[in-house]
């Protein structure tokens, strides 16, 4: 099978499972809250699913494309920890992360959403530039 059909499968079963979320709990399907409110302690059972769901995706590309995703590193591990960090930082800071603004948001049509997916596809695109200028 294609890594782009599974790709696109996966695309859609985020889509689905952001309509069903939102159908059923009334909740934005941000990884970032569902993870914090599953740290508080707060919605374990819908939280651990969604989170169970995301950790189990691996599994699932590998019964179906038969092979683990190929994933390389070149980054160090200091550097990885100060963009984990940032990433938090940005998503606090934000109201939100991709997963909440850039699927949910805009399908909301949400300004807020729209402004949040803006400025981090445009950091995003400046840090590749930048980062492939530097190597």
């Amino acid at each position: 099978m294609s890594v782009y059909l599974i790709s696109l499968a996966g695309g859609m079963l985020i889509g689905l499972s952001a309509a069903i979320l939102m159908l059923a709990n009334g909740r934005v399907a941000g990884i970032s809250g569902i993870a914090g409110r599953l740290l508080q302690g707060r919605q374990p059972g819908v939280g651990t699913a969604f989170v169970a769901g995301l950790m189990l995706g691996p599994i699932g590309y590998r019964l179906i494309a038969g092979a683990w995703p190929a994933v390389t590193i070149q980054a160090s591990t200091p550097l990885l920890i100060i963009a984990g960090l940032l990433v938090g930082f940005g998503s606090r800071m934000g109201s939100g992360c991709t997963s909440g603004h850039g699927v949910v948001g805009l399908a909301r049509l949400s300004p807020r959403s729209l402004v949040a997916v803006a400025t981090f596809m445009t950091a995003a695109v400046l840090t590749v530039f930048l980062m492939g200028a530097i190597s």
